[in-house]
């Protein structure tokens, strides 16, 4: 016997080894009935199922085979995490997932799953959520009510007369009684779920302490309480009888419910439709083809028949999903999602998103997701259409009642990430806001090679608040499926978070140069490949009658030979050659749309729809408010954005109820609801990633970051998340998003570090990510246009880095002369003075001929302040305030310092990694001649009170600065 499994001959050998060893039956069952008594499962579909399995795991070992040569780029497989078929079985094809690398079951059944024509389906009664009125919906084919998950064509039973077996019509009784329409009855609901009958509607996300909140989580603590395992049991076996049925959100609207309030909270507003569709569809196209024989024997089962073995073409739909999985090995340019990009389960059209995480950084996507398939579903159910005009946000591609799933490995649940997700999660429900996300933690013991202690995963999963808990066995795949199906169901009736833990193996290692015999002993290893969920599959089939140990075999040699075959073909295929294709997703930038948005926004905003700006700004619009300071006219833009993008919301950290630290939000709630304008748990992680959740699902997320410094806490959502996602769906997936940042320096009389942080080093080097920094009341209201009008036409991921200090700044020379502040553009004129991203704003002062300071920012206040000392000098002075970081504007940069032949950089950031390192490389890599200096802040945190002058730029340093370039 082999005691240390660790290559992909051993493991092959071993599963070769444990089929032979198992016996033929001696009966054959029908395909089309359960698998076994009770199970929602057919025969058919198990084998579906192990075909899926196989396929993953002849993906493996290919995997190994092409890096055995170098042209393998990928060896993270998915053995030993089979059981995850079974996930995606219970799932339906239009419930967006994120997946992480062990995944290949789930992608095959996903695949089979979205390839099977939908099934005409007689007619019954869904079951309704409770207080709502039962609704019509289809039933599966070939099953009585109540139904089972798994649906779709199922073969009839066989005709003992008859040399082959005959398929069912649509409609047919199948196999397994007659299907008749139904009246559920839900009587029993509140021992069900008591937590539900608590629930109050009218509960606002900006008011989570209240009574009626606590009361809901009195109750639903108690889940998974021992007090509370006979309900969980009874509700088991209700959703094991009945998760075909699709759930209703019909809650009632009470008399007097703020319809803005309610959806904000997680109040009724409108309920689920009834889908025509199962809980999930056929697994393949194919039917089990089968030869009969009349049945004599004693011990046959009553009214049987003898059958021989099953015969059964490969799905094509596996084989286009390995396909898919061996193009991202080879790093082929003709992979559907990554394009060679990287290794990556993702399909716009399985609604796989992408994820390129290890370590859950997907999971507070995840959640955002969730929280807007759920608001979304609720403005449909309002009928609050989208709106006319040409640059609204895309639609959500799934359904109102999906739900949202999201796995991940156990060592990952130790991941800030992960502890942000489910804390944010479970906060959310408590509040009263519902968030249909299923986590699934495929728990295989170990990350890489440290090993989660016993019970650990299971005690942190099970004591995490608001989040129902469910376990299942990933080797047994009927068993796997069951509890899936039924956790999926309680997501999908209540639109509540649950995570269902799947205990795993791992096979082969952690990656192709894991040498996991150095860290785990022989025994270990052997233990692990004792449950090989593909081998348990194959037992449970033969024991089944379904199939000989023999003939799995040659299925798995067949699919094998086929994987090889899929694997020598896309080692064929093209390369990305060049650093264009490379980059070509990653962060497209076609101005003239933009424009047009912008135009357009302002086109509606003075003509159809003045009437509500009126209102929404309370009869007095800011262009006829006088000058404004740069807080105001931030918050008269967002407005406008609020009214032009009915999907657009702003959310953070006291934006709601208080109106901003600064008062940058004021109002905005008051004007358009706790729909759209909502203060969120104080976790810049959760906030990112509601965003980038919400962007996939249609909407335009602006939310806010309360300081500069705290965005250092949650920057990977950004870097690794945001930036990352059109680069590896290839622009099929995309976070438009809006990331409201207020920084830098120079606050009089308040700050420290963290909240004078002048570092945006780690922002720069994003790739694709546009930074925004206005200085001028106009200049914001222009850009943010833009940025808004960038995020929804690109897809764009903005960061609109606000400074502090200007926020409430009125005057520039001396007090009182009013001239920091600026008028507000009318909307007629808003194209005509439209900010397109990477263009500078220049100010001439004096000649404006000897000398360019180049600044951004608190940058230039303090330069044209210089300015205007220098001219009394007799030196004039360009000052090019920069209004983007990324991409800098290099094409303005280039001219301005061309005219004067002297650059002075003043860069309120520090000397090491500034924004001025990246100005100076740009123009010597244009070619610049000219002599070139630099101010910076010094390489130091920001210290309290008056000890902040000495380490940051200031008036005199740039007066000082421009003297010293004019002297060489």
């Amino acid at each position: 016997m082999l005691s240390d499994v660790t290559t992909p001959q051993d493991l092959d050998d071993r599963f070769r080894e444990s089929l032979a060893a198992l016996a033929a039956p001696a009966h054959r069952a029908d395909p089309a009935e359960p698998v076994t008594e009770g199970s929602a499962l057919t025969g058919a579909q198990l084998l579906d199922l192990f075909d899926a399995q196989v396929t993953s795991r002849q993906l493996d070992l290919a995997g190994r085979w092409l890096r055995s040569f170098g042209e393998g780029y990928y060896t993270i497989g998915s053995a030993g995490h089979e059981g995850n078929a079974a996930v995606a079985a219970a799932l339906r094809p239009t419930d967006p997932a994120l997946l992480h690398y062990r995944s290949g079951a789930f992608y095959c059944v996903r695949a089979a799953q979205a390839s099977s024509p939908p099934q005409p389906e007689p007619t019954t009664r869904s079951e309704p959520v409770e207080g709502s009125e039962p609704v019509e919906r289809s039933a599966p084919v070939g099953r009585s009510a109540p139904t089972s998950p798994v649906t779709g064509p199922t073969p009839a039973d066989a005709d003992p007369t008859s040399g082959a077996g005959s398929t069912a019509a649509p409609g047919s009784s199948g196999g397994a009684g007659p299907t008749g329409v139904t009246t559920v009855d839900r009587s029993d609901d509140a021992a069900v779920d008591p937590d539900r009958a608590t629930d109050d509607p009218g509960r606002a996300a900006a008011e989570p302490d209240r009574a009626a909140a606590d009361s809901d989580r009195a109750a639903a603590d108690a889940e998974g309480a021992d007090s509370e395992r006979a309900a969980a049991d009874s509700e088991r076996a209700a959703a094991a009888a009945d998760s075909g049925r699709v759930a209703a959100a019909a809650d009632s609207e009470g008399a007097g419910v703020d319809p803005d309030r309610a959806a904000a909270a997680g109040g009724p507003v409108g309920e689920v439709p009834a889908a025509n569709q199962p809980a999930a569809v056929p697994l393949a196209e194919s039917r089990p083809v089968t030869v009969t024989a009349p049945v004599s024997a004693t011990g046959d089962r009553p009214g049987g028949s003898r059958m021989t073995a099953v015969k059964r073409p490969v799905p094509r739909a596996y084989a286009d999903a390995a396909r898919d999985v061996l193009r991202g090995m080879v790093a082929s340019s003709r992979e559907p999602i990554a394009g060679g990009r990287h290794k990556v389960f993702g399909r716009a059209d399985l609604a796989v998103i992408p994820t390129t995480s290890t370590i859950a950084s997907h999971l507070p996507r995840a959640v955002g997701m969730g929280l807007a398939v759920e608001r979304l579903r609720r403005l449909d159910a309002r009928r609050e259409v989208r709106r006319g005009g040409t640059t609204q946000p895309e639609p959500a591609p799934w359904p109102t009642d999906a739900i949202v799933v999201c796995s991940f490995g156990d060592a990952s649940i130790n991941h800030a990430s992960a502890t942000a997700a489910f804390n944010t999660a479970g906060w959310y429900d408590h509040t009263g806001l519902r968030i249909p996300v299923l986590f699934v933690c495929e728990d295989n013991g170990l990350g890489i090679s440290v090993r989660s202690p016993q019970g650990w995963v299971a005690t942190a999963l099970r004591s995490k608040p608001g989040i129902r808990y469910f376990a299942a066995d990933g080797s047994d795949l009927v068993g796997t499926y069951e509890v899936a199906a039924e956790a999926a169901a309680w997501v999908r009736r209540h639109r509540r978070p649950a995570v269902l833990h799947l205990t795993t193996v791992r096979l082969m290692g952690h990656a192709g140069a894991d040498a996991e015999s150095a860290y785990r002993p022989a025994s270990e290893i052997a233990a692990d490949v004792d449950r090989d969920p593909v081998v348990a599959t194959a037992r449970r089939l033969v024991d089944a009658g379904l199939a000989s140990g023999a003939e799995l075999l040659d299925r798995y040699d067949e699919i094998g030979w086929q994987v090889r075959r899929i694997a020598e073909e896309v080692l064929d295929e093209p390369k990305l050659v060049d650093a264009a294709e490379v980059i070509a997703p990653l962060a497209p930038r076609r101005p003239v749309r933009a424009a047009l948005a912008v135009s357009d926004a302002g086109a509606r905003a003075a003509g159809p729809d003045a009437e509500a700006r009126a209102e929404a700004f309370g009869g007095k619009p800011p262009e006829l408010a006088g000058p404004l300071t740069l807080a105001q006219s931030i918050n008269a833009a967002l407005t406008d954005g609020l009214l032009y993008y009915p999907q657009m919301a702003v959310f953070g950290e006291d934006v709601a109820v208080k109106g901003g630290i600064y008062g940058v939000t004021k109002g905005l709630r008051d004007r358009f609801g706790a729909a759209r304008v909502f203060d969120t748990l104080l976790d810049e992680t959760s906030i990112l990633g509601l965003g980038l959740g919400a962007g996939l699902a249609g909407m335009l997320s602006v939310p806010e970051i309360q300081y500069l410094a705290y965005l250092h806490n949650a920057e990977d959502q950004l870097r690794g998340e945001a930036a990352t996602m059109r680069f590896f769906s290839q622009g099929a997936w995309r976070n438009p998003m809006v990331v409201r940042v207020a920084g830098l320096a120079y606050q009089e009389g308040f700050g420290g570090h963290f909240h004078n942080d002048n570092s945006v080093a780690v922002l720069r080097d994003v790739p694709g990510l546009v930074i925004a920094v206005p200085a001028r009341p106009d200049d914001a209201a222009a850009m943010l246009r833009t940025c808004l009008a960038s995020a929804v036409v690109d897809g764009s991921v903005c960061v609109f880095l606000e400074p502090i200090a200007l926020y409430h700044t009125r005057d520039l020379y001396t007090d009182g002369d009013g001239e920091w502040l600026a008028g507000y553009a009318e909307p007629a004129a808003w194209a005509g003075s439209h900010v397109p991203v990477g263009r500078a704003r220049v100010y001439g002062v004096g000649s404006a001929d000897d000398v360019t300071i180049v600044t951004f920012g608190n940058g230039v206040r303090m330069s044209l302040r210089a300015a205007s000392a220098l001219a009394d000098e007799g030196i004039g002075t360009r000052v090019v305030d920069l209004r983007w970081l990324a991409p800098l504007p290099v094409a303005d940069l280039i001219r301005e310092a061309t005219v004067t032949g002297r650059v002075l950089v003043v860069d309120e950031t520090r000397r090491s990694g500034g924004v001025g390192e990246g100005v100076i490389a740009a123009l010597v890599d244009a070619g610049y001649v000219g002599a070139a200096r630099r101010v910076a802040a010094v390489d130091s945190f920001v210290p309290l009170g008056p000890a902040a002058r000495q380490v940051l730029v200031s008036e005199e340093a740039i007066t000082q600065g421009a003297r010293t370039l004019l002297a060489r």
